[in-house]
């Protein structure tokens, strides 16, 4: 029996794409190089920062010139964090019809802190979230199953009665070695991945399609 529904946030939750490429171009642009557009940067959201920067600048993390590009993109980001952002669409639908059946819904996220708690206090889903976990909440972070394992604990509910739904293979991961049950999502930002591929319990393949899923339950 279903009891809990946890989220991941970008690309699952949130359409964030637009914001996160307005960042990477400002930092593309204020280093001499060509705006990418949108539909370049968007399957790569779901990875954050250091595979906004490798798309951009063909840098991983750990090489020497990440950082100082990393602090730009995340400072623009910052203060430009919900221009565009907006839950896609049939979301709220869904939300509303978990919060009707008495269920409990959280957001389990790699997104550090900073950035997750002020972005759903503007969208007013701070209120409504019985449980945040975000990328810097624990040292732990998907696809390792701990933060998701933490959030069931908050919410006081045996994993196996919990769904996790997610655009990123990782998500997935977690969610199989927490023993909850798995949802994999085709709106998301799987970055040139199948989702279908991950072999998850479930797969939701547009957003206005987890409305009936949630009825499912």
């Amino acid at each position: 029996m279903i009891k809990a529904v946890l989220f991941d946030l970008d690309g699952t939750l949130l359409d964030t794409a637009k914001d996160l490429g307005n960042a990477l171009n400002h930092v593309l642009e204020t280093n001499g190089k060509n705006a990418l557009d949108f539909s370049i940067s968007r399957p790569y959201v779901s990875g954050g920062t250091p595979a906004l920067i490798n798309l951009g600048f063909g840098i991983k993390s750990g090489e020497a010139k990440f950082e100082p590009l990393k602090e730009a993109f995340l400072a623009f980001y910052r203060d430009n964090l919900c221009q565009y952002t907006k839950p896609f669409a049939g979301i709220n639908r869904a939300l509303e019809e978990i919060e009707t059946r008495k269920l409990k819904w959280g957001i389990v996220t790699n997104k550090p802190g900073y950035l997750t708690d002020p972005l759903l206090k503007e969208l007013k889903f701070d209120s409504r979230s019985s449980v945040t976990i975000s990328g810097d909440t624990f040292q732990q972070r998907k696809p390792d199953p701990y933060p998701l394992l933490q959030a069931a604990k908050v919410i006081e509910t045996l994993p196996e009665h919990v769904v996790y739904v997610g655009d990123d293979e990782r998500d997935i991961v977690a969610a199989k070695a927490a023993g909850m049950v798995s949802v994999s999502v085709g709106w998301g930002y799987p970055g040139g991945q199948d989702p279908k591929s991950w072999h998850a319990d479930y797969h939701i393949e547009h957003s206005e399609q987890l409305l009936d899923f949630v009825i499912s339950l």
